[in-house]
């Protein structure tokens, strides 16, 4: 119902379900579009039954026709208007029976046009009609603020104007907006107004005011009342505090695993925030909740977004980086089979060769930040590796660092690939020994962790994992640095003493395992990284396959769109004792096969640039070859393609860039396979 440029829908129902009030919007022809089950309470009405009447229904019939004048009148001229106060407006139920309301329109901007809400109160008792105006300011205010956080394309910004207008409607000369943090040991304000910096600094850092917020109900209904006594409390949290108020409000704003922080409002009479008051200060800290968990669930799609981007960008890198490794490796073999016995020309190749091996590295560190990376996850024992790794850190980094490592005997394995979840630890560690320049304490625990649903943790799928949490009290990270940590490349530490990989490899490798990274750290209080892996169900390894080398005699189809790469391929094959023909895309390929029974085995790259993969190729070759071997090549590994590897049957990958001894090897494990079957 509502457009991109109205409040989010299913947040604005939230908000109109949660409101203290009949709630009733009517569009341009006056016919009731959406109510809330208070409304339908009130006017004595089924569920789902008030919607398509006229509003003009809820008058009394004397009143009816004039009512139509006057809502045509407002529509052509709409705004925020409080009606009922200082005269009775009245309604009338089901059964007939009028009683006097106060009511607040506001219009809202829908894909339909502009629609018009009104908030009805029933102001039958004597008190409730002397508080009318007082309620219509704050339905008001309401409206406006929630107008603002809904539609603000600057959220904070929206949220530094909140202080000022509940000030305002409230007539009251101080209020704070205070948020937690579970990156910061202070809680944060990020809005004011009518308090020094120092009294916000103050209460910001007290303790016992964090701890209250951390430890706090998420259950607005048990939260115990804000009464006189809290101004006597921020006192003695605050003693700069002026004795010219003699009232608070602390008002928690509500998640459903804890406050997300607090209101303060304070006034200058005692006894001066009654429950209209506090009721007020409770929907703004509900809207404020619902806004700021809106924001920071916008921050972390955008923050995986803009990795999932970065780790395409680099995923593509690294296959094009591949090929030209590829060429630049086949040569030097080449050249090496062919040179004089000459050391200055062999040391020269051999430095080149060196030089390959660690761009060849460097392609896998990004292709893991990917998740493109090939995994041989199996059951690792998580007590034996803590174990294993805890010893091997407390000989290695030295005395000044203390490491500790706790995980309980009940801890259940974890379904990973043993060689990258040790490098992952490890790399940590170094990470923190790093932030430690004067030694410290790092700590390393695992423990079991269950994800019941969805709505329970959004990161992961409901299941069984295990987290490995290292942790040091080393220097830190600011908030700014902390946002970039898991891209590629970025690094704090000096020219040539860190490439700014190793923690978006760690972070590609947990995601490719089917977990979730959550790193939390503050300046000048260290850093706790914490890996959550999925919990092993059985046993299963996948080993390597062990390489050979042999000579062969057989027939070899090279299917490659990269000249350079096929020529290098041609030329192993050949001192391989092979024969070969070329193909530079697919269809060349089955027509090559077409013509050449002789074929004894088709080796493709599986990116072949046009309109078919080589495992569509070899798909539609062992359709018309049974028999026919494939070896695959891919500068990617196979996960790179998105394609269900299980569909394809078992097969040989070997990745580029390699050398001739392996590409032998690899054929001859894929011939030899295929003869026994």
């Amino acid at each position: 119902m509502f457009s991109k440029q109205a409040p989010d829908a299913n947040l604005f129902r939230s908000l109109f379900e949660m409101a203290p009030d009949a709630m009733i919007v009517v569009d341009r022809q006056g016919v009731i579009v959406l109510t809330n089950a208070h409304a339908e309470r009130l006017f004595g009405y089924g569920a789902g039954t008030l919607a398509g009447l006229k509003v003009e229904a809820l008058l009394p019939a004397a009143l009816r026709q004039a009512h139509i004048a006057h809502r045509t009148h407002y529509m052509s001229n709409p705004r925020e208007r409080p009606m009922g106060a200082g005269y009775e407006l009245t309604g009338v139920r089901a059964d007939g029976q009028s009683f006097p309301v106060e009511i607040g329109l506001s219009p809202v901007a829908a894909s339909m046009g502009t629609l018009y809400a009104a908030s009805i109160r029933d102001i039958s008792e004597t008190q409730r009609a002397r508080q009318a105006l007082e309620r219509a300011r704050f339905d008001a205010a309401m409206a406006q603020m929630g107008r603002r956080l809904l539609e603000a394309t600057h959220h904070k910004q929206a949220i530094g104007e909140m202080p000022e207008l509940v000030a305002t409607t409230l007539d009251i000369p101080a209020m704070a907006i205070l948020l937690t943090d579970p990156r910061h040991v202070r809680l944060q304000v990020p809005a004011s107004m009518g308090l020094p910096q120092a009294v916000l600094e103050s209460l910001s850092g007290d303790p016992a005011l964090h701890a209250m917020t951390r430890s706090a109900t998420p259950d607005v209904d048990d939260q115990p009342p804000a009464q006189g006594a809290v101004i006597e409390s921020l006192r003695r949290i605050c003693p700069s505090l002026s004795g010219d108020y003699q009232d608070a409000a602390l008002v928690f704003l509500p998640d459903r695993h804890g406050p997300l922080g607090l209101l303060l409002a304070l006034a200058h009479q005692k006894g001066y925030f009654d429950r209209d008051r506090l009721n007020f200060l409770q929907s703004v800290a509900n809207i404020l909740a619902a806004s700021i968990q809106r924001e920071r669930s916008e921050e972390q799609l955008a923050h995986a977004q803009r990795l999932d981007a970065l780790g395409q960008l680099t995923g593509g890198i690294a296959h094009d980086f591949n090929n030209l490794l590829t060429v630049i490796s086949g040569n030097l073999q080449l050249l090496e089979a062919d040179m004089p016995d000459d050391q200055a020309t062999r040391e020269t190749v051999e430095s080149a060769s060196r030089a390959v091996e660690r761009g060849a590295a460097l392609t896998r560190k990004l292709l893991t930040f990917s998740r493109r990376q090939h995994l041989l996850p199996h059951a690792v024992q998580t007590v034996q590796l803590l174990a294993d790794l805890s010893d091997m850190l407390g000989r290695t980094l030295g005395e000044r660092i203390v490491v500790t490592a706790e995980c309980a005997k009940t801890t259940p394995a974890v379904y990973a690939d043993s060689g990258e979840l040790e490098a992952a630890l490890i790399n940590l560690a170094l990470n923190a020994r790093d932030a430690m320049p004067r030694g410290g304490r790092l700590g390393i625990t695992a423990r079991s962790h269950n994800v019941v649903s969805v709505e329970e943790d959004a990161k992961l799928q409901p299941g069984s994992y295990v987290v490995f949490a290292v942790s040091d009290n080393g220097v830190g990270m600011p908030p700014e640095i902390l946002a970039h940590v898991l891209e590629p490349f970025f690094t704090t530490k000096e020219a040539g003493k860190g490439s700014g990989l190793g923690l978006s490899m760690v972070y590609g490798f947990v995601k490719q395992s089917g977990g979730h990274l959550n790193i939390e750290s503050q300046l000048g209080f260290g850093t706790r990284v914490e890996l959550y892996l999925p919990v092993a169900v059985s046993a299963h390894t996948e080993e390597p396959l062990v390489m050979t080398s042999r000579q062969g005699h057989e027939t070899v189809l090279v299917v490659e769109d990269e000249s350079e790469v096929r020529r290098v391929a041609i030329a192993f094959l050949r001192t391989l004792g092979h024969p070969t023909f070329e193909a530079n895309d697919a269809t060349t390929a089955l027509e090559r096969l077409a013509e050449h029974p002789e074929i004894d085995l088709l080796f493709t790259d599986i990116v072949l640039g046009r309109d078919m993969t080589g495992f569509e190729l070899a798909a539609l070759a062992r359709e018309r070859y049974p028999h026919l071997p494939v070896l695959f090549t891919s500068g990617y590994e196979y996960a790179a393609m998105d394609i269900d590897t299980s569909a394809s049957g078992a097969f040989e990958l070997l990745r580029k860039p390699y050398r001739r001894e392996q590409l032998g090897a690899a054929m001859r494990r894929v011939l030899d396979r295929d003869v026994s079957t």
